[in-house]
């Protein structure tokens, strides 16, 4: 065993912790405890800290007390304090009102001296203070007055106006949804949104298939098409038709209907028979055997890729080890809402230590993979306030059920992960930014560098994305020897990219970076960059007419003399796994 190597967890030991994860959402107890000891023994070692912190207190106290007197004279005085743009929570004017003014007011004071006591405690590890300070919010978010009945005034006042009716449909959308929870059913309504019905309807044909993906290949809608076809490489930690939702809203109808031959990877939902499922078998037997088909179907062609979150990472790695192997297979790169370095990727770092990753490896370790309501729960935590608790108010106290939608219906149709890939994601990306930094190996122990990709590249980050956060896609940035158009899109991970033309209230900034050009920082970039109302759709659009050699007339359905027969009818079978 090297030096500073772990001994090997026991059987024993994995039991242990798979058992104690379903208690704790899949959180590791000890990384939770670190972070919390560690900032306790800094702040206890820091009087002068806690001194402050009890100013603040009493200034907050006198601040509410003065308030609380002054809005009984005038209802109408100024508030001692208001909620951060983003927390959406008291924006009624029945939260004016007292006495629910008061309750309001004194959680924000509340949350706001909850924040300064756990950010600037000199020596506290980032890691651990970011931690801390996520617990603190989680904690605040579950007893917000929002979330009760006797100090929410609009829950009140409906309780009031419906004799209580409200409560008995909040108690049987609970019992509905928890019953549906238990089961492992999808949640009601997602049946009008099965794929090959009424979303992933676009015309096309499985013309390859292997044991981790199908190709779909899509039919032409137009007389002449794009000399280039484009390959999709979207993520498998989600279902692939996002990109092929309702047809309004479909952007492989979008791009067949404007004259391009469109071929889709549609991932297998694995289960414990693919747990030893790695990276490179997603690389291999994903995105070059897809691309090996592509260039059988569509001879003398280089190809226009793309590659959606995991799936966009995925496929930069693809590129560099093409570059590497002297490939020109790729006649461009676009990415949408894809990380290539991982030091500063958003709020999910916040679970992303050794301690957590060796918690996880554990749980996935028994069941062979890890779940996608697992994954589900870390990110609704990331949110609470808008995912957890607003739906509790909203359905559980209100008794208002919202309908879904189609992007709604896809965001509950999961998938699984393999244990192996997934802890090599993690470990090798998010951990150590093998990528990024030079050191990722393919195959035969070559490190792989981003810097070898010439392709030119079309890069799509979104605003409010959590999952990607824009600044940490905008590091793409860094590769000096590519051109790089950057479009940053209004709206998050997922309804920033599935934007339409005629979507309301939808925007986005663009500027192109040629080869060899001064790099410029993310703040920098976006002063630079003008604001252009609408969907982003139409300027890819015309950047893939850029790179294109003309038209011809469209390919054939498969390739059967070459080994790539039709074998369905588009979406396949593997979207529909459960």
């Amino acid at each position: 065993m090297e030096a500073g190597e772990a001994d090997p967890p026991t059987a024993i030991d994995r039991l242990l912790h798979a058992t104690v994860a379903r208690y704790t959402m899949g959180l590791s107890p000890a990384a939770l405890w670190l972070a919390s000891a560690d900032w306790a023994i800094h702040l206890w070692a820091m009087p002068g800290k806690r001194q402050r912190l009890a100013e603040k207190g009493l200034r907050k106290a006198i601040r509410f007390l003065s308030y609380a007197a002054g809005s009984v004279a005038d209802p109408s005085c100024d508030p001692c304090i208001e909620p951060l743009p983003q927390d959406l929570r008291f924006r009624g004017e029945a939260w004016k009102k007292p006495p629910f003014n008061l309750f309001q007011q004194w959680f924000l004071l509340n949350q706001q001296w909850w924040h300064s006591a756990t950010t600037g405690v000199a020596g506290v590890a980032p890691h651990h203070e970011e931690l801390v300070t996520f617990m603190a919010r989680q904690a605040l978010d579950m007893v917000s007055p929002v979330n009760f009945i006797a100090t929410n005034p609009e829950v009140l006042e409906t309780t009031v106006k419906e004799g209580g009716m409200n409560l008995i449909r909040g108690a049987m959308n609970f019992l509905a949804d928890w019953e549906r929870e238990v089961g492992g059913k999808p949640p009601i309504g997602a049946e009008k949104f099965r794929p090959g019905e009424t979303v992933a309807v676009t015309p096309g044909a499985v013309v390859y298939r292997n044991r981790l993906i199908e190709l779909i290949q899509y039919a032409p809608t137009t007389k002449e098409v794009r000399q280039e076809p484009v390959l999709f490489v979207p993520a498998w930690i989600m279902k692939y038709y996002i990109l092929d939702l309702s047809p309004e809203n479909s952007l492989v109808k979008y791009l067949v209907d404007r004259g391009h031959t469109v071929f889709m990877i549609s991932w297998l939902n694995p289960g414990p028979k693919e747990r030893d499922l790695g990276l490179d078998d997603y690389l291999r037997l994903g995105v070059l055997e897809a691309l090996k088909a592509v260039q059988a179907i569509v001879p003398a062609r280089r190809v226009n890729a793309v590659g959606y979150c995991l799936g966009g990472t995925l496929l930069s790695i693809a590129s560099a080890y093409l570059a590497q192997q002297g490939s020109d297979a790729l006649n461009s790169v676009t990415l949408f809402a894809a990380q290539t370095d991982f030091t500063e990727a958003g709020e999910l770092t916040l679970f992303i230590d050794d301690s957590q990753l060796s918690f996880l490896e554990d749980i996935m370790w028994e069941q062979g993979y890890l779940d996608s309501r697992q994954m589900a729960g870390t990110f609704q935590l990331l949110r609470s306030s808008d995912l957890i608790w607003s739906r509790v108010v909203h359905e559980y106290l209100m008794g208002q059920r919202t309908p879904l939608n189609d992007l709604m219906a896809w965001n509950a149709d999961g998938t699984r992960m393999p244990y192996r890939m997934h802890s090599e994601y993690l470990r090798r990306l998010f951990l150590k930014n093998d990528l990024f930094e030079g050191r990722y190996e393919v195959g035969d122990g070559q490190p792989i560098s981003l810097g070898d990709i010439r392709a030119p590249l079309f890069v799509v980050a979104t605003e409010k994305d959590h999952v990607a956060p824009w600044r940490s896609v905008y590091k793409i940035n860094l590769l000096e020897a590519v051109d790089t158009t950057f479009v940053l899109a209004s709206g998050g991970h997922n309804a920033g990219i599935v934007s339409e033309p005629g979507h309301k209230g939808r925007s986005y900034r663009v500027l192109r970076r040629p080869a060899g050009a001064r790099y410029a920082g993310p703040d920098g970039w976006r002063a630079g960059a003008k604001v252009e109302d609408g969907s982003w759709w139409p300027e890819w659009l015309a950047w893939l007419a850029r790179q294109s050699i003309g038209n011809a007339a469209p390919p054939s359905l498969g390739a059967p003399d070459k080994g790539y027969p039709l074998l369905a009818a588009a979406p396949g079978s593997y979207v529909l796994q459960a």
